[in-house]
């Protein structure tokens, strides 16, 4: 049998496991860094498949490395588990963590013909924490030649657009006072943010086009007539690059700095996870994906076509590490887009479920065309990621 004709045998003999997985990771929403039964249920499908499976590495309790294969040429499959506050899995995570596990039991079976070990990493707290930053710090992806995953949207594409981003958490800290009767005594830092929101709509007239700022109040106060002793708000600045970024984050800080000033509050900030970085795609590697994809039936759009997205992923700090590759793959969404609670509604039909199974096949494809190509092999075989050393 072709390796292609046995990759798509294996993975669709395992497809009513695989939906059935999307499924039940869909159902039962889970947080970033507190994807437990989540990660449990990735961790359990490929041990099941016949992987050696480590749950809790690089000391994150839901972070899961399994491996597969004897070969040199080490390839990483990213699998992504959690979802968004409020909304669930309106960014597909489902889909993700599915095709991961798909693609890597496919490549399992054939991986001593290939010359390959498969590294399935399953990556919490994408949507903020920067689990796979945090991984590679902590050596997960230690011994890895490249990495891939694949990203449901409404769109098909060899790669996702991409900005760097940073996260972080604002508190402004005054003095409660009642707000008829003692006024005078009161710090108002509810005042503060509203300054600070004020000061980040002006600067918006002097950044890039290309730049981001945007973010919500998560503490006014607690009620109309004590003035407010405590606001906070979480806050994303993004930007092409990581150098842009480095001169856009103080700027907005200046802005929430001005709040205490005006105010008399104090003001303190906390980033929950590091800096998200630009995706630098590896070309060969998004141009065989594109390749196979194409070959089982995926449409790529026209020159020209409207497929505009400028997110950010902790996936992409990976791709400056090593050759990585980060496709999105269409879903129907009957008109909506990531982050809408429609969105997460169409990350559990039929097209989803398709997606699961195609995302896997083509994934698995890739990784056999890039083993099996000399040229290709031998450049990813030169260099093997190590995480820096801590002083």
């Amino acid at each position: 049998m072709d390796l292609r004709d046995h990759l798509g045998t294996t993975i669709d003999d395992r497809r009513d496991t695989l939906v059935a997985l999307s499924h039940a990771v869909h159902g039962d929403a889970e947080v970033g860094f507190e994807e437990h039964r989540s990660s449990r249920r990735v961790a359990e499908a490929l041990a099941t498949g016949g992987f050696d499976v480590q749950h809790g590495v690089a000391g994150l309790d839901t972070a899961v490395v399994a491996r597969a294969g004897s070969g040199p040429l080490r390839i990483g499959v990213c699998a992504e588990y959690d979802a968004l506050p409020g909304i669930g899995h309106a960014c597909g995570h489902n889909i993700i963590a599915a095709s991961a596990v798909g693609a890597a039991l496919a490549l399992a079976e054939v991986a001593d013909d290939l010359g390959i070990e498969v590294v399935v990493l399953g990556t919490p707290a994408e949507e903020g924490g920067g689990g796979k930053i945090l991984m590679m710090e902590g050596g997960a992806f230690d011994g890895l030649h490249a990495a891939m995953m694949v990203h449901p949207a409404p769109y098909e594409a060899a790669q996702m657009t991409c900005l760097a981003v940073q996260h972080f958490e604002v508190r402004y800290r005054g003095r409660s006072a009642h707000a008829s009767a003692y006024p005078q005594l009161g710090v108002n830092a509810a005042d503060a943010l509203t300054v600070a929101q004020v000061a980040v709509g002006l600067l918006r007239q002097h950044i890039r086009p290309t730049d981001r700022i945007h973010g919500i109040v998560t503490d006014g106060g607690d009620a109309p007539n004590i003035v407010p002793e405590r606001t906070a708000g979480t806050w994303y600045v993004r930007s092409r690059t990581l150098t842009e970024l480095a001169d856009l984050y103080p700027r907005v800080q200046r802005c929430f700095e001005a709040g205490a000033l005006a105010t008399g509050a104090t003001v303190s900030f906390d980033e929950p996870g590091p800096a998200y970085s630009e995706f630098l795609p590896d070309e060969a590697l998004c141009q065989l994906y594109v390749e196979e994809a194409a070959a089982i039936g995926r449409r790529f759009p026209a020159a020209g076509e409207d497929t505009a997205l400028a997110g950010s992923t902790d996936m992409a700090n990976v791709s400056l590490a090593m050759p990585a590759i980060h496709p999105m793959l269409a879903i129907d969404a009957r008109g909506a887009v990531n982050h809408q609670p429609e969105f997460t509604a169409a990350c559990v039909t039929p097209s989803a479920d398709q997606a699961v199974r195609d995302g896997a096949l083509a994934m698995a494809r890739t990784a056999a065309a890039a083993a099996s190509r000399d040229a290709l092999r031998d450049r990813l075989l030169a260099r093997a990621y190590e995480a820096p050393a801590v002083r």
